[in-house]
């Protein structure tokens, strides 16, 4: 009896034994289309008996998976999902344990993984891609060229490769050796999808970066715009710190600095003056951009030479793998892009093209009356790459762009007219080089030319005259930046620029028949501008992150130099992974200035250097904020405070002019530097933004509060006064709506108190001389004069206007078209653009308000291929 008890116990535990190891043995249907891996277990769990133990810490359960199988064995299964990772299986009965293999790595050595992150449809390299490790705070970032390097420890790790409109990637690496891995992201066509923030990685770079912010060029793209011309700037006018000037103008102030304080860098070359159609619309033609930030406090060290902000612009590199084209006819202009593959996969092309037609249009009514209009701007955009190999890239960028505005009238007899031109040309040649996979280099060789020119023209009883006024600035530099992958916390970046500026502030030509006279000049500056930094990317632990640097500048003009040390110092904190605590402290120089029209008679704005006389202008900023991702809602929100103090910020003398009369008729020239005086400036405010880059309906809420304060000794009985671009309030709400594949809705609203200006408190007859009449002492002319109080006393009304737009999309097999119809100033508000006193024929005087751009629609239609 024993016996057999034994023996059936045997047989039993035999059985249970083989039923036990069936679980590998088990056939399985796997149907997975970029689910997760937890979601995939789950789906083989409920079709059999067979359960899986593991640790959330330790798998990638998040990991998606892209897997279609039909009754395989799920042993076969298992050894698909987790190909070319570090994770193991073993079967215990029914039950399947997924555990990290034992590699036996040596964690006292460190490794580094570089390479470059590139998008899958074009090869065009990516900035700011963010690459975690997960379940650690250890990360970095794609610098502007796409590359990246992170030093660790040696180990098996699960790195997460996001950015914002592309597909999450997974990358399961064992680190036993310096790797070299470039990567592709796939565009997300579904960007309710998209994941803002993973359970378990790091803070994104929104909660560690300050006073930083990057605006994709896709949304771009959908803002309406006057005349529907989509424009870089007039989406940085919407961020809160940043305020606009007159409307319908690109003028931006940021943070109480003037218009000359933006520094705007289009692929390492500076745009002097970066508007076209007298500041209506910026320069660039958003076709043929890549990425554009705005950074407006926290400088990097890696920035200098101004005081209040910095717009990095890069150009597309153009497609490596086929051609690829943008068409758009506008009311206002005509656009063309197109690029593609010189030599696939190594070298490329980009062509961008813009005109401007109005004038062809305004002619065929202004002949009849022996008019002529010239009114029109162009710019032409460039690019060529190639890749030599992975560690040699060399790029060849170009940008030339003009303004032309005249009005002619009259006969070969009888004529008269007017003009003003102006151009710009930047063009930038940059060698990557990747030294080892620490060490990477991007040197460049840059030209920036600007120049304006003013004419006036005419003939009397056919004797010609002519006048000319014209000033510009030149300039060349070589620029070299390295980062570097110091060790596992800690990355450094520094490098040098020197430019050489060549200055023509003011010139003149005067030829005239009638007076027997040639008159000519002009006057010339020649300096150098150079700088060394260092920058320090420490990450301490978890929690704590410092981004401190150092740049040291110098300038040499008219014999004068100038050394100045510029410290920049940050930190943040991260209590957890959805918010931050940061503070920075800049201190920034600008040795370059521009001189504003302030009603001194000329139409132009003049860029001076420093001199022994004028000394450069400097600002020490200090910002603080509170970053925090709100999951539910999948935004940012983000709040700011910052103080700005400035010194030697430039502007004119009462009176000031560059040409005067002579009692014997004669132009005397005037130097610059007697109209100018210099002075102070203070600015504070706090900001605060929420922000949705992600799902069907993205866009932003944005409020500024602020205040900007001017003194100068010679102005205004030397007492303070507000900045003409002070704005107490400025709101923007900006919302893009995709309602499905095909239309997709977007508006804007913007608010701000209306800017400061000067009006007169009296006027009263007098007498005055007219010394440019032949008979000196006895020409007495009487005017009404105006009597002025102190500056900017008075506000104009609020600023608001509704701006809305319709996209309809149709996509072909190998092409696509967008129309496009928007409304400038939906609600037809009447937006002052200046004030005026006028006197009816009582001498009753009143105060009259110039409004410009009521209602204005707009339609354009584009086609891709």
């Amino acid at each position: 009896m024993l016996k057999y008890l034994i023996a059936v116990l045997f047989m039993a535990c035999s059985g249970t034994g083989y039923l036990f190891a069936q679980a590998f043995q088990t056939k399985v249907d796997i149907t997975a289309n970029g689910i997760p891996l937890r979601d995939v277990l789950n789906q083989i769990e409920a079709q059999s008996m067979v359960r899986f133990s593991y640790s959330d810490d330790v798998i990638p359960v998040d990991k998606p998976i892209q897997l279609k199988l039909r009754n395989v064995r799920l042993y076969n299964a298992l050894q698909q999902i987790f190909a070319n990772t570090f994770i193991d299986f073993k079967e215990n009965g029914m039950q399947v344990l997924l555990f990290r293999k034992d590699l036996h790595l040596n964690p006292e050595k460190e490794f580094t993984i570089s390479g470059f992150v590139r998008e899958a449809t074009s090869g065009e390299p990516l900035l700011g891609v963010h690459l975690a490790v997960a379940n650690s705070y250890l990360g970095t970032t794609t610098n502007a060229y796409g590359f990246y390097s992170i030093k660790l420890r040696s180990d098996t790790f699960h790195l997460q490769i996001s950015y914002v409109g592309y597909q999450t990637r997974e990358q399961f690496i064992l680190l036993d050796r310096d790797i070299q891995l470039n990567m592709v992201l796939v565009p997300n066509a579904e960007l309710k999808e998209v994941v803002v923030e993973g359970k378990k990685g790091e803070p994104t770079p929104e909660l560690k970066s300050i006073s930083k912010m990057e605006v994709p060029i896709a949304e771009i793209a959908k803002i309406p715009a006057l005349f529907g011309e989509k424009d870089v700037f007039k989406a940085f006018k919407l961020l809160p710190g940043v305020q606009f000037g007159n409307e319908g103008q690109a003028n931006m102030f940021v943070r109480g600095g003037g218009a000359d304080q933006n520094l705007v860098i289009l692929d390492d070359a500076t745009v002097y003056n970066a508007f076209h159609l007298f500041g209506l619309f910026s320069l660039f033609n958003g076709d043929a951009l890549r990425s554009a930030q705005l950074t407006k406090g926290g400088f990097p060290a890696r920035y200098g030479g101004r005081l209040s902000s910095v717009m990095d612009i890069h150009m597309k590199d153009g497609n490596k793998q086929s051609y690829h084209g943008t068409g758009t006819i506008g009311l206002l202009s005509s656009k063309f892009t197109l690029e593609g593959p010189i030599k696939k996969n190594v070298s490329s092309f980009l062509i961008s093209g813009r005109r401007m037609y109005w004038d062809m249009i305004l002619n065929n009514f202004l002949r009849s009356r022996q008019q002529n209009l010239t009114f029109y701007f162009y710019d032409i955009t460039a690019k060529a790459d190639y890749i030599f190999s992975d560690k040699d890239k060399l790029f060849l960028s170009a940008y030339t762009g003009r303004d032309r505005y005249g009005l002619s009238e009259g006969n070969s007899q009888y004529s008269s007219g007017s003009g003003i031109n102006w151009e710009n040309i930047t063009s930038t040649l940059r060698w990557n080089h990747v030294f080892n996979q620490k060490l990477f280099m991007n040197t460049s060789l840059i030209l920036s030319n600007y120049q304006l020119r003013v004419n006036s023209t005419g003939t009397y009883d056919f004797k010609k005259y002519e006048a000319r006024l014209f000033s510009g600035i030149r300039d060349f530099s070589v620029k070299a930046d390295f980062d570097y992958s110091y060790s596992q916390k800690r990355k450094l970046k520094f490098g040098l620029i020197s430019t050489s500026h060549h200055f023509t502030p003011h010139g003149y030509y005067e030829y005239n028949e009638l007076g027997g006279r040639l008159i000519a000049g002009s006057e010339h500056y020649n300096s150098q501008e150079s700088a060394v930094y260092l920058e320090d990317h420490y990450q301490m632990n978890r929690h704590v992150s410092f981004v401190n640097g150092l740049r040291v500048s110098h300038f040499n003009s008219s014999g004068k130099n100038y050394v100045r040390a510029e410290p920049r110092l940050s930190f943040c904190y991260n209590p957890n992974k959805i918010s931050s605590f940061k503070i920075a402290y800049t201190l920034m120089n600008q040795y370059i200035h521009l001189l504003t029209n302030t009603g001194v008679g000329l139409p132009t704005d003049l860029w001076v250097p420093s001199t022994p006389n004028i000394g450069p202008q400097q600002s020490q900023q200090i910002a603080g904020g509170y970053s925090r991702l709100i999951r539910k809602l999948r935004s940012v929100m983000s709040i700011e405070a910052y103080y700005k103090y400035s010194t030697g910020v430039i502007g004119y003398k009462e009176g000031a002019t560059f040409i005067e009369v002579n009692p014997n008729n004669e132009p005397a020239k005037v130097n610059w530097e007697q109209n100018v005086t210099q002075g102070r400036s203070w600015s504070y405010g706090g900001e605060f933004l929420l922000q949705k880059k992600t799902g069907p309906f993205t866009g932003w809420v944005a409020y500024t509060l602020s205040w900007t304060y001017l003194q100068f000794d010679e102005l205004n009985r030397g007492q303070k006064f507000f900045a003409r671009y002070d704005r107490r309030h400025s709101v923007a709400l900006v919302g893009n709506w995709e309602i499905n594949s095909n239309i997709t809705l977007n508006a804007t609203w913007i608010y701000g108190t209306g800017n400061a200006i000067t009006l007169p408190v009296a006027s009263f007859y007098a007498v005055q001389h007219n010394p440019t009449s032949p008979d000196f002492n006895n020409s007495i002319l009487g005017s009404q004069i105006q009597e002025y109080g102190l500056r900017n006393q008075y506000r104009m009304s609020p600023y608001h206007r509704l701006d809305c737009g319709i996209q309809f999309h149709r996509k072909r097999r190998t092409w696509s078209r967008i129309w496009e119809i928007s409304v400038y100033n939906l609600y037809n508000r009447k937006n002052p653009f200046y004030y005026y006193i006028s006197t009816d024929s009582q001498g009753n005087a009143s105060l009259q308000q110039r409004s410009y751009f009521p209602i204005i629609p707009s339609v354009s239609y584009t086609i891709k291929f």
